[in-house]
């Protein structure tokens, strides 16, 4: 049994205020594995204050500086990967594949923040004016638990490297990994107080980062509905906002789509990370000339997807992180049935030989309406809706018709016609025909998928603000 007692403040392992215990569970099996001690308000206020204590200095840091202490946050991460790769397992239930990714991706996007910091432009000139780009402050990083150790040092890589101080608020459903990670940036000899996590409650320490107005920036990956209240709760404080949230993303198979090529990447997108992911193609758009032979084979590749136990190599989708998961998904599983959509494979209950833990079986949907609930909502689970559409225009039409806008995937045998209907989605991000990341690109969505862009060039400056000096 886990008992993780410490937060850390200003560059100590720190005994939180709070007194609340967390129960941690394992997803495979849904027995408790050990407990976490929340943070509390106070807790969140002293590593406010430790942050901008620690913000003139850091702020002043060169460039060389900056990227030295993040080749050792980088090479610290590299060195606890095993760890953190049992913990994901663990603590979080990934498969085998998904689990190795997910251990390594922190080394990724820690040295994505360093290529991007070498060729960021802090001074440029403007006719008279030396514009300098400044950094804001302490930041409030606050994470989901579907990726815990990417999104902790992908925020708080982008927020170093801009000169910012940093509170991290992390998911209190993945303090193992969350501990992990923490002991691997003390390893890295940042300087105190140059980033301090504090796990707790998000109603508690999410709502003091939010609302105290010595934190300049927020920055929050996790659901649109938190993401409006710390929306509403900056705007008291004019702080600066980052938010990546929610998506119900399409993925549209074009008419000339060769089904071998684009039905395996269609599953992948719909069931990456167990569908527990704000980017996963949860609406997959058919030409209705191809209708029978798309389901045919969307069904069939749905039923070979094997769900369960994370340990078996064969197991593509894992459990869900929480019973309250588990049980949001299949909630949503009966509502497609109600609502009249055709049920081509999976279903409610637990997946094959799993008779403990939140497991689910992989489901595809057929004659589901794009205003119907399972195509409106996010599920955040590996539910599939198959959507009908004319012609290019209407797919491009029922993309669009959607309160997201985060990702997309377009699948054709024609570069150039994927191109112009990728051209024409409203999302942050158009696959086509891959599932490729570029790390040095933009990342963030439209409507309510968010504000702002993470990663590369525009990671970097959403830390910062433009100053004109004229003379």
């Amino acid at each position: 049994m886990h008992a993780i007692e410490q937060i850390s403040i200003n560059g100590e392992w720190v005994t939180p205020q709070g007194t609340e215990r967390f129960d941690l569970f394992n997803p495979a099996t849904g027995e408790v594995t050990g407990q976490v001690r929340l943070a509390n308000e106070a807790d969140a206020l002293n590593a406010i204050a430790a942050a901008k204590a620690a913000f003139p200095g850091w702020s002043q840091t060169s460039r060389d500086e900056r990227i030295a202490a993040l080749m050792r946050m980088r090479d610290a991460l590299e060195a606890c990967q095993p760890a953190l790769l049992q913990a994901i397992v663990e603590e979080y239930a990934a498969p085998a594949s998904r689990a190795s990714w997910m251990a390594h991706y922190p080394v990724s996007v820690i040295e994505a923040a360093i290529n991007a910091l070498k060729a960021f432009e802090f001074e440029s000139v403007v006719g008279q004016a030396r514009v300098v780009m400044t950094p804001l402050g302490v930041a409030g990083l606050i994470t989901p638990w579907n990726s815990d150790a990417g999104f902790i040092c992908g925020k708080l890589a982008a927020a170093l490297a801009a000169g910012c101080t940093a509170v991290v608020k992390p998911s209190e459903m993945s303090a193992l990994q969350t501990h992990i990670v923490t002991q691997a940036l003390h390893q890295a000899q940042l300087p105190p107080g140059v980033f301090n996590i504090v796990t707790g409650r998000g109603e508690v320490v999410g709502e003091t980062l939010s609302r105290h107005p010595e934190v300049a920036k927020i920055s929050f990956t996790g659901s649109t509905a938190t993401g409006k209240a710390i929306l509403r709760n900056a705007a008291e404080t004019f702080k600066r906002v980052t938010l990546e949230l929610g998506g119900k993303s399409p993925t549209i198979i074009l008419e000339d789509a060769d089904l071998a090529d684009a039905v395996p990447l269609a599953i992948q997108a719909g069931f990456m990370n167990s569908g527990q992911a704000c980017v996963a193609g949860t609406r997959i758009l058919v030409p209705a000339s191809r209708k029978a032979e798309c389901e045919a084979a969307l069904a069939q590749a749905v039923s070979a997807v094997k769900s369960g136990d994370p340990h078996d190599p064969a197991t593509e989708v894992g459990p869900m992180v929480s019973e309250k998961q588990w049980q949001r998904v299949q909630s949503y599983i009966r509502l497609g049935q109600q609502e009249g959509a055709r049920l081509l494979a999976g279903g409610e209950g637990r997946a094959a030989g799993c008779e403990r833990g939140w497991s689910v079986r992989p489901t595809l949907f057929s004659e589901v309406k794009n205003s119907m609930r399972i195509a409106r909502e996010e599920i955040f689970g590996p539910v599939l809706s198959v959507i009908t559409y004319r012609d290019d225009a209407e797919a491009i039409a029922i993309a669009n018709d959607t309160d997201y806008g985060l990702n997309a995937l377009v699948l054709g045998s024609d570069p150039a016609r994927a191109r112009r209907v990728a051209g024409q989605i409203t999302a942050g991000r158009v696959l086509v025909n891959t599932l490729a990341h570029e790390a040095a690109a933009p990342f963030g969505g439209f409507k309510h998928s968010g504000i702002g862009r993470e990663m590369g060039h525009w990671g970097l400056a959403a830390f910062m603000e433009p100053k004109s000096i004229v003379m």
